[in-house]
């Protein structure tokens, strides 16, 4: 996950060359939908979504809808690198959503300083680059926080106990069909070049389809709050990518900020040894 999440910001910016933010979320989505909507029929996971259509709904707006084009957007106007660091703030957002929520497993003391540890590694591998061109860019950002944050919650307090795939086929479906009367007035006047192509077809089959199904499995596994946690290694995957495909240069503060994210990250996925009686060890 923290591989397959790290590289959408480069192949976002490459698509928002020649792409509309619009255009992009409905390429990506509909692609997506498309192999995953077959495959959820077959396995008959769709007639279990209706009665809590509304949770799939919800999860689609904020998880997927909003937060996909306003990081499209923000991509116009900011660097990668600043992006990355801003949208590390995920876990310490979901761990206030799951405090408010009253979850009974409250990260830990140790936990909270994992989380800080791990974003002040992401610090140091962007380089404190906080020279943003625009504030309504980074309140894009910011709301794509939230909405990171929360989908999980939606999905592990509601949606938990359905066939991921037909969750995600059809969040992704209604995605799709939301943006395509806007895409279809924003198409491109030509055939955008192969590097465009090649990002939208990544971004939609493997940063999508193959993501979502992987991150299912990991909130099932370690709850919603920790399996945010990955957003931290995903700039320092964004940094070594920027290395070998971009020939960056690769600096003592990103060797430094990648190690300190890995020991944040261990910290923040710690289990507790020991618990009160009656206390569960794994998220609900």
């Amino acid at each position: 996950m923290c591989v397959i999440w790290g590289v959408p910001y480069f192949f976002i910016r490459v698509a928002v060359r020649e792409l509309t933010p619009a255009t992009l979320v409905f390429a990506r989505t509909g692609l997506a939908a498309l192999v995953l909507l077959p495959v959820a029929v077959t396995r008959g996971g769709l007639r279990a979504l209706l009665p809590r259509w509304l949770p799939v709904l919800a999860f689609a707006v904020v998880e997927i809808g909003i937060p996909w084009l306003l990081l499209a957007s923000a991509e116009e106007r900011l660097s990668s690198s600043l992006t990355g660091l801003l949208i590390a703030a995920v876990p310490l957002v979901g761990a206030v959503i799951s405090f408010g929520l009253g979850n009974r497993d409250r990260i830990s003391g140790i936990g909270i300083a994992g989380l800080l540890l791990g974003l002040g590694g992401v610090a140091a591998i962007v380089g404190l680059d906080v020279h943003a061109t625009s504030f309504a860019a980074l309140a894009e950002v910011a709301v794509v926080v939230v909405g990171y944050a929360v989908g999980p919650a939606i999905l592990s307090r509601y949606l938990s106990d359905l066939p991921a795939v037909g969750v995600i086929a059809v969040s992704l479906a209604l995605c799709a069909v939301a943006y395509a009367p806007v895409a279809a007035f924003q198409l491109p006047h030509f055939v955008p070049r192969a590097g465009v192509l090649a990002s939208v077809a990544v971004l939609s089959l493997v940063c999508t389809a193959l993501a979502f199904l992987l991150f299912f499995a990991l909130i099932a596994e370690v709850g919603p709050v920790r399996a945010t946690v990955i957003t931290y290694v995903n700039p320092a995957v964004a940094a070594v990518l920027g290395v070998a495909a971009l020939g960056e240069s690769f600096t003592a503060g990103m060797g430094a900020g990648f190690v300190l994210v890995l020991l944040g990250s261990a910290l923040a996925t710690r289990r507790r040894s020991e618990a009160p009686a009656g206390a569960e060890l794994e998220y609900s």
